[in-house]
């Protein structure tokens, strides 16, 4: 190092060492550094300045509507079948019609050629789509295979076809309410169809796992043969009865599983574009309504299992009930003292009161909220209503209650409240998918004593036979049940021209096996009846009894002198 100094080195006059060598090399060298240093921090400058530009750029552009990825198909679904292995709703191949904008040689001419085959296009959504600046812009989702064909021979450069999954429900509209519907892009948003997603499914399409191959059916407890009775025979029943709706729903006794469920008017899935209107609504278990006189099978049963009321007595219902500036009469005004089967055949309103009288207001209350009338019942739908009862209830709200008017439940609650107290007193929460009887023994608990309920079949078959359901009954079936006609409230008034008519049934009564609730809304008067539930929703409820027994191996049993017509039905 010593060396390399002197030899930089030079003599001055004096001859004194001057470092001129050494001084111009370091102002050379000092040069160059500075240089290296400007360049540097330009380049980064630069860098940083496109980084800035891009973000300012992001931050004040929408991005364009690109669609999605070019690999990303449709997230399938699993198969819906009913307790048979019937499908209800399954996936298929569909093509959509997609275009880039950048590539459409004349946009009139592309139009006018697709409206050729979808004669509904919007034109002018469809020129500003293909007027913009997007590489990618959905036309027109699931065609059918005639119209993807069509357009291919069009021969329209910059459109194109994407492959990609649709439901598509066999039944359609037969079990739409249950089953329920999915979005265009495939997820579930109503019904069974957005229960499966709730359970993991939308976790699955979210994270790609979600493939056809791994995903097993979705077995159901509703058997599609009944679901078709119902929906025939309350379709029919809507028409004949000029109501505004109507449904029905089948329980099994046993297990609590709906076999079958379904309300008019209803949609078809497959093709959903009235599926939100307001009518459209699943009333089974959407709507909430006050049941009438079906709820006297709560209040009796009540009464009768407080022991503080006997089947053998009797109430006096000689004349109307006055209660502040309210009376209470009688539909079928006897005017005398009536027992209680005779309050329940004559559906005496009056009776009804007085036998709840006999129980505290929180009892009454307790005991509706033991059978699930009260508050919102649990259930796979994700339509289900919560009911509407008072905050607080007053002597008269208990009567008025006692015989269906005050609180308002679905028709649903009303039939699986309508079970415990025809299979012995067991509650079952209602289910929507396959249920045994041991399982339905882990969730089943006891409300009423059995003899109350063994009393409840005895004034349930009573009614049918001689009472205001006689229209229920069905030749070599037991069939037992309550009707229930009440006015609607309109505008916060009961409205005396509009009614709400329901029938619980069960069959057979001696060991009930199912549970058959009809409702029609506003029906009326037909063949020279009234519009009453025992002339619309009994004879409708019979018809559904005559037709599924028999699928359902309920055995006819006829005296020794119908013999030929065991026969028939099998």
């Amino acid at each position: 190092m010593m060396g390399w100094l002197k030899r930089g080195r030079k003599k001055t006059a004096d001859g004194a060492d001057a470092p001129i060598v050494v001084e111009g090399a370091r102002k050379s060298g000092g040069g160059r550094t500075s240089n290296r240093i400007v360049m540097t921090m330009s380049v980064f400058f630069a860098v940083y300045a496109v980084m800035a530009g891009r973000l300012v750029y992001y931050g004040t552009h929408q991005p364009e509507d690109n669609g999605p990825p070019a690999g990303r198909p449709t997230a399938a679904r699993p198969d819906i079948v009913d307790r048979n292995g019937e499908v209800l709703a399954t996936d298929i191949k569909t093509a959509s019609l997609y275009a880039e904008p950048r590539r459409i040689v004349d946009i009139d001419e592309a139009i006018d050629k697709l409206a050729t085959v979808l004669p509904d296009i919007d034109y002018e959504q469809v020129y500003n789509r293909l007027n913009s600046k997007a590489g990618f812009v959905w036309l027109r989702r699931q065609l059918t295979p005639k119209q993807e064909a069509d357009i291919l021979q069009l021969g329209i450069p910059g459109i194109g076809f994407r492959s990609e999954k649709r439901r598509f429900y066999p039944a359609g509209s037969t079990v739409a309410h249950v089953v329920g519907l999915v979005n265009v892009d495939n997820k579930g948003i109503a019904g069974m169809e957005k229960w499966v997603d709730d359970q993991g499914l939308a976790v699955l399409q979210q994270t790609g796992l979600a493939t056809a191959n791994d995903l097993k059916p979705v077995k159901l407890s509703i058997d599609l043969r009944v679901q078709h009775i119902i929906h025939d025979e309350i379709t029919q029943a809507m028409e004949r009865y000029r109501a505004i709706a109507a449904g029905a729903v089948v329980l099994n006794a046993k297990t609590g599983e709906i076999l079958g469920m379904a309300s008019v008017p209803d949609f078809d899935p497959n093709n959903p574009f009235n599926a939100n209107e307001k009518d459209r609504l699943n009333r089974m278990s959407g709507g909430v309504y006050e049941m009438g006189s079906t709820f006297k099978t709560f209040t009796t049963a009540m009464a009768l299992d407080s022991g503080r009321v006997k089947i053998t007595d009797k109430f006096d219902a000689s004349h109307p009930l006055h209660y502040g500036r309210f009376t209470i009469h009688d539909y079928h005004a006897k005017g005398r003292a009536l027992s209680v089967p005779e309050i329940f055949i004559y559906s005496s309103n009056i009776g009804t009161a007085k036998e709840a009288e006999k129980i505290s207001i929180p009892e009454h209350k307790e005991f509706l909220t033991k059978l699930g009338l009260l508050t919102k019942m649990p259930l796979e739908l994700p339509e289900v209503a919560t009911p509407l009862s008072p905050a607080k209830w007053t002597p008269l709200n208990q009567m008025t209650i006692a015989f269906g008017h005050g609180v308002a439940t679905t028709p649903l609650q009303t039939a699986v409240a309508g079970v415990a107290v025809m299979n012995g007193g067991i509650y079952i929460p209602p289910t929507l998918l396959p249920r045994t009887e041991e399982q339905a023994e882990a969730v089943e608990h006891r409300v009423l004593r059995a003899q109350t309920s063994a009393e409840m079949r005895y004034l349930m078959r009573l009614n049918v036979e001689k009472g205001s359901g006689r229209q229920a009954a069905v030749p070599g079936f037991l069939v037992g049940g309550k009707t229930g006609t009440a006015d609607k409230v309109v505008n916060g008034r009961y409205a005396h021209d509009k009614n709400f008519d329901a029938f619980l049934a069960a069959f057979p009564i001696d060991d009930p096996q199912y549970i058959v609730l009809v409702i029609i809304d506003e029906p009326k008067p037909y063949g020279g009846w009234p519009a009453t539930a025992g002339a619309n929703c009994a004879p409708t409820a019979g018809a559904i009894i005559r037709r599924i027994a028999p699928m359902l191996d309920v055995e006819p049993e006829f005296g020794h002198d119908t013999q030929a017509l065991l026969v028939s039905y099998r």
